[in-house]
């Protein structure tokens, strides 16, 4: 004959299924039974079945705390990031202006990238302002955008050693680089390249290339970082 564990244990056994939560319902509603006869090591085994529904309905409530602290951290990131995503917004913007870092910059998105998408004139940004803060590159925007200069496809940036004019003629893509650049050079976040230091067009192959792990794809432009 069978009779149920609340039987055998009373009102300690209430207690710890109350303290289980939502989970403990689900279990509280199901025949967990014993033979009369039932041994020590029986009782036990249920014993170590309860006691493991609690350790799983407290693992799940820190998982639960968790997520809803990734949630805020996700919402406290969003709202720091000043980035503006939509060309017509950033047309929209003032005039930009700043020093010759700034205009070091804009002009490197502007021969650089100013036919990618804003996600990837962003991206190209980010790997400037990350190499400024790589020992083994410049600590200035103008010094890590012009270093290799004067020796023909030596240099880091190829709109500066190509021997092309560097003429800007379209206004608007300044106009919106330019608030790109003032946007990074603020302090917006560096996260869609993973750090990258290093980027090409997808119609080269640089020896790095296979060197430094790729970080990302944006446009026509891959994107590798540095170890």
């Amino acid at each position: 004959m069978k009779s149920r564990i609340v039987s055998a244990f009373g009102a300690g056994f209430f207690a710890m299924c109350a303290a289980s939560g939502a989970a403990a319902q689900n279990v509280s509603a199901m025949d967990v039974t014993l033979s009369t006869s039932a041994t020590a090591g029986g009782l036990a085994s249920v014993l170590d079945q309860l006691i493991g529904i609690e350790n799983a309905t407290r693992s799940g409530r820190a998982a639960s705390r968790l997520r809803r602290l990734g949630l805020r951290l996700d919402a406290e990131r969003a709202r720091n990031d000043t980035r503006i995503m939509t060309g017509a917004d950033l047309d929209a913007l003032a005039p930009p202006q700043g020093n010759a870092q700034w205009q070091c910059l804009t002009e490197a998105l502007y021969f650089e990238a100013r036919g990618e998408p804003i996600a990837g004139q962003y991206a190209v940004a980010e790997v400037i302002l990350n190499r400024v803060d790589h020992a083994q590159y410049p600590s200035t925007l103008c010094g890590v955008i012009t270093q290799g200069t004067g020796r023909r496809f030596a240099c880091q940036f190829t709109y500066t050693c190509d021997g092309l004019s560097e003429e800007v003629t379209d206004s608007s893509a300044w106009h919106r680089l330019g608030n790109i650049a003032r946007i990074m050079i603020d302090g917006a976040p560096r996260d869609l390249t993973s750090g990258a230091t290093h980027y090409h067009a997808n119609w080269v192959n640089p020896r790095w290339a296979s060197v430094f792990p790729q970080t990302a794809e944006i446009g026509i432009h891959s994107f590798y970082r540095q170890q």
